[in-house]
């Protein structure tokens, strides 16, 4: 299992570089999803399988709403379709669509190198949830939210300047 925890661990941070390194925002989107991915693997091989699904469901799933909701926030005009057709050339999906599948790859492997990865642990109500997402871990929720809450905003902003403008230049 310790293989598979280094692989995950691996790839998350090559997901991560690359995220922080590519120039088009979807592009890192789709990496930075790749890297949540690895890291919700990663807490699945210490056995927390109810952190990894936590992780691929409000991470992954609320990044990609938000992104979306910020793109049609950020409506460019009659020129966005071909913009966005741009910014998904085929090639696009290479990298995350390879480390994706090395992923479950390496998900699958460890399902059958432990049969009780997936059934071991204790099970906990949704009453000790709370109260550790509310207890000690509740400053680092409210921080996650700001800084979405923040995105927001700004997209906001640069959209209402954008359309501000763009009303100045009509007849």
């Amino acid at each position: 299992m310790t293989i598979l925890f280094h692989l995950a661990s691996g790839i998350a941070l090559l997901a991560t570089l690359l995220a922080i390194t590519r120039v088009n925002a979807v592009h890192a989107l789709l990496y930075l999803i790749v890297s949540l991915l690895a890291v919700a693997l990663v807490f699945f091989t210490l056995g927390a399988p109810f952190v990894a699904a936590l992780e691929v469901i409000i991470y992954a799933g609320a990044i990609l709403v938000l992104f979306l909701f910020v793109v049609m926030m950020l409506n460019l005009g009659r020129d966005a379709e071909a913009v966005e057709r741009g910014w998904q050339p085929r090639k696009a999906w290479i990298g995350p669509g390879l480390l994706a599948a090395f992923l479950l790859g390496l998900m699958l492997a460890g399902i059958g190198m432990d049969k009780t990865l997936v059934t071991g642990g204790a099970e906990i109500g949704p009453k000790a949830v709370g109260i550790l997402l509310f207890g000690p871990y509740l400053v680092a929720a409210e921080l996650a939210a700001f800084l979405l809450l923040a995105g927001v905003v700004g997209a906001s902003h640069l959209r209402r300047r954008e359309y501000q403008s763009e009303m100045k230049d009509e007849p």
